[in-house]
């Protein structure tokens, strides 16, 4: 079975690299895995552990700061510290319920992978709805992710995220207040999140399961490649994890980029042969959750 990959490249002209650092606007402390983009393009890059980012742009631009638990900010490029405002949360009146953990569902298409996300230069994530079934009513809390991996690099980070879904169906708003940051090793793995400490209920809306590609410095790696059939080598930088697909029907898969979410649209093609079976298929992230009472 041929193995998909999915290259996300920009080509621009270098001609200035402009660095900064993001805090707390508040402690001044900095502020690690923070979201960067150019505004309306797609150029992007995350914050380091000590909150320092670099970008190779050649003029001056809006840049776009986003980060769990932050208010988003633009801000000019010329500008090397960026201060974000921590965000004040509205806690509903809630319920506090004791985990039982007796029971136990997996919920997902987890299935024979058929392809590769591969990140590049864009700012990046994707995110897999699921649904809200009555049968989850006695194993509501969600208490571990499932997701595949294949690292090129040991101890390669990326985020997880989970979100809420708006009236159009979209990724809306963060379901956790706090980032959960996954290192995985080299290779092929099936890594297994455990969130139950966060005793998240399962939304009769649903809800999204995303990951965040971090363009971090020990996440870096040399992809190299043929284009177009050619007999030329291609080598270019990406960022560790790559993250395996299912081939699905269901159009359930977002990717976030430019500041907003948009739907994975079908794999259109008129070839026969070894590419017909992903024809009006979309390629998926190989994530499960498992629920619990």
């Amino acid at each position: 079975m041929n193995k998909f990959y999915f290259l996300f490249l920009v080509s621009f002209s270098l001609s200035a690299q402009i660095k900064g650092v993001v805090k707390d606007s508040i402690s001044g402390q900095p502020i690690p895995y923070v979201n960067i983009w150019v505004e309306n393009e797609t150029i992007g890059t995350t914050s380091e552990e000590n909150g320092s980012f670099s970008l190779d742009i050649k003029e001056e631009k809006a840049l776009v700061f986003s980060a769990l638990g932050y208010e988003s900010k633009k801000s000019s490029s010329k500008h090397g510290i960026i201060l974000l405002k921590p965000k004040v949360f509205e806690l509903n009146e809630v319920v506090i319920e004791q985990l039982k953990f007796q029971k136990e569902i997996e919920v997902g298409n987890f299935s024979k992978t058929e392809g590769y996300h591969i990140s590049g230069d864009l700012e990046w994530s994707n995110a897999k709805f699921f649904k809200y079934e009555t049968t989850y009513e006695q194993t509501k809390f969600v208490k571990k992710i499932k997701i595949t991996t294949r690292s090129k690099v040991n101890n390669a980070k990326f985020k997880i995220r989970l979100y809420s879904v708006n009236k159009e169906g979209y990724p809306e708003n963060d379901l956790l207040n706090e980032d959960i940051i996954v290192t995985v090793k080299k290779g092929k793995k099936n890594n297994v999140i455990d969130i139950s400490m966060f005793k998240l209920v399962f939304p009769e809306e649903g809800l999204f399961v995303a990951y965040e590609v971090l363009k971090i410095e020990s996440n870096k790696y040399e992809f190299k490649y043929t284009e177009n059939n050619g007999k030329k080598l291609i080598k270019k930088s990406y960022y560790a994890p790559d993250f395996e697909c299912n081939l699905v029907d269901e159009q359930n898969t977002y990717h976030f980029r430019n500041g907003k979410w948009n739907q994975h649209q079908r794999w259109h093609n008129s070839e026969i042969g070894s590419l017909k079976h992903i024809n009006n298929k979309v390629f998926e992230p190989s994530i499960n959750l498992i629920l619990t009472n």
